[in-house]
């Protein structure tokens, strides 16, 4: 399990036909203020805030096509080079994090396989790798770094 201190944040929070609304900045627009989107904005506010990741290569509730259903990730963080690199489940807290949580975050791989997927609830956070060679999940003790940019090889003339 990882430990996240989540930065403090300036969320816009407003009222909306009495529904509590929050403003999403990835997707430019208010959303309903369910404890699930609460973990989500935080857990954002963390990656962009405290982890460095760049928040222009974060995609928030991408669809994808499980067989003939769709689904969607909670987050998807892509690489400079805009390959899937990351998926992120959240859920409300109090949801346990526990074998369904991983068996959703495992079917969306299949949809867009990458090598880290990481679920949370806001209290608790678990991330695994995929272990290529051996062909399993094993768990980490942090979030990776936010890959750096790898220069193309140069060629001597």
């Amino acid at each position: 399990m990882i430990a996240i201190q989540f930065p403090p944040h300036d969320f816009k929070i407003t009222a909306s036909n009495g529904q509590e609304m929050i403003f999403d900045p990835f997707r430019k627009k208010y959303v309903s203020l369910t404890p699930e989107e609460w973990v989500r904005q935080n857990f954002l506010n963390y990656l962009v805030k405290s982890r460095q990741y760049p928040g222009a290569l974060l995609s928030i509730e991408k669809e994808m096509n499980l067989g003939e259903l769709k689904k969607r990730c909670d987050i998807v963080v892509y690489t400079r080079e805009a390959a899937p690199w990351m998926i992120v489940e959240c859920k409300e807290m109090g949801v346990p994090l526990g074998q369904p949580v991983l068996e959703q975050i495992v079917r969306y791989h299949m949809a867009l396989p990458v090598p880290y997927l990481v679920i949370t609830n806001g209290t608790n956070t678990w991330c695994c790798k995929l272990n290529t060679d051996a062909g399993s999940w094993q768990f980490e003790s942090d979030l990776p770094d936010y890959p750096p940019v790898i220069p193309p090889e140069v060629n001597e003339a």
